[in-house]
């Protein structure tokens, strides 16, 4: 009878401690690591505040993490900014933001389930995505489900496709084309070995570029692609394009599997130029290879850090003191097209409305401070690109020169 009681007892103080804890909503919460839907449901019925959910898919594993890492870096430091300066205004909320990122490894299908996931689970109004195979994969449904894609992409086919919802950030590759070609034919010769990366992007560069080169009196003497996602030694794949002796060879994908092949070149007795594609990054590649003189008589985009642009210096410093390494062009657009994204959804008086935040780009493009133009993006076109100044660079005698573009 006695143990009943003290049965009974502890029962009764253990209710009691429930029911104390249940009537307890004024105490300090525990973090227990919130989501982003959370975060945004709280915001919303709170009145006073609400921390918005950018969503980002990219290759954070595998070849490419290197390039979806950079990515992500510029993200994270526009954020981290816009927050500590009390975040933005919209229709009389503060609003902040949280960085969600999603690692897709560079598959597509990845990359729509990963999106997906960050619409719904986490109500991300836009969700960045660094690839085009991956940015098709989420066009297939992100106007169904109200999410903007701000797509990290040069492919022009993003932007043909009639999405109402996508804002391509970079120019489009194809206006690169004809100078990669003139510069090469004039500084080394008409013969190129095409040795480009298999993944969707690469394909489409080099559909453009053959039979670019092939009018301009050119001669393609080999096609080697390789997969420059899971491939580390690419000796054998270069050794068989460079078995037909050309002058030049056009290469592309990530900066530093490019970079690798690059190397190979060299180290097997390659003194010709280099076609670069635009996703790799010549100050990039340079970092892996130890300097520029690997690359002499390349020619790809201008390094960030050599642009004139306002914003440029004050952002390299910011970026090397968090990072500590020079920023490329993946950091760069991506911190500048989250300050657009940002400044359209206080334009628009809405996070939540991807339609109309789409439709306020042109007029948060034309409000960004300087501080934050690290290129000289105008506007946006009717088809969601924004509009760019393009320019280019090439290797010469180990340093980096800017090439004129003929408009």
């Amino acid at each position: 009878m006695k143990g009943l009681k003290k049965g009974l007892f502890s029962a009764f103080i253990f209710l009691m401690i429930l029911s104390l804890a249940a009537c307890g909503g004024n105490a300090a919460p525990t973090n227990t690591g919130t989501t982003g839907e959370q975060e945004n449901k709280g915001g919303n019925a709170g009145g006073g505040s609400e921390v918005v959910t950018i969503g980002y898919s990219g290759p954070l594993s595998g070849g490419a993490a290197f390039y979806g890492k950079n990515v992500q870096s510029g993200l994270e430091l526009a954020i981290e900014e816009i927050n500590n300066a009390g975040g933005i205004e919209v229709g009389g909320k503060k609003v902040t933001f949280k960085l969600e990122s999603l690692d897709d490894k560079y598959q597509p299908s990845e990359t729509a389930a990963n999106a997906k996931r960050l619409a719904q689970e986490f109500k991300a109004p836009v969700v960045f995505i660094p690839h085009s195979g991956g940015i098709f994969a989420a066009q297939q449904f992100n106007e169904q489900d109200k999410f903007l894609i701000a797509a990290y992409t040069s492919e022009p086919k993003i932007t043909e496709t009639g999405n109402k919802l996508t804002m391509r950030i970079p120019p489009k590759y194809d206006g690169y084309i004809e100078p990669f070609i003139k510069y090469q034919m004039e500084r080394f010769g008409k013969k190129v070995a095409l040795v480009p990366g298999t993944h969707a992007y690469a394909k489409d560069w080099t559909a453009l570029f053959k039979p670019a080169w092939e009018a301009a009196g050119g001669e393609v003497v080999a096609e080697n692609p390789m997969d420059y996602n899971t491939e580390t030694d690419f000796t054998s794949g270069v050794s068989k394009a460079l078995s037909k002796k050309p002058d030049v060879l056009f290469v592309g994908g990530p900066s530093e599997p490019t970079a690798m092949v690059v190397k190979a070149a060299r180290e097997q007795g390659f003194k010709g130029g280099f076609a670069i594609m635009d996703q790799a990054k010549l100050e990039e590649m340079a970092a892996v290879l130890g300097g520029y003189e690997p690359l002499e008589g390349a020619i790809g985009t201008l390094p960030l850090i050599l642009s004139d642009a306002p914003g440029v210096k004050g952002f390299v410093e910011k970026y090397k003191s968090k990072y500590n390494k020079d920023p490329g062009s993946e950091a760069g657009l991506n911190y500048m097209a989250m300050f657009i994204i940002a400044k359209a959804m206080e334009a628009a008086g809405t996070t939540t409305d991807a339609e109309a935040i789409h439709s306020h780009i042109q007029e948060a493009i034309d409000n960004l401070d300087d501080a934050h133009r690290l290129y000289y993006i105008t506007g946006i076109d009717d088809a969601g690109g924004l509009v760019h100044d393009v320019r280019i660079a090439a290797v010469e005698n180990g340093q980096v020169k800017a090439i004129p573009i003929n408009k």
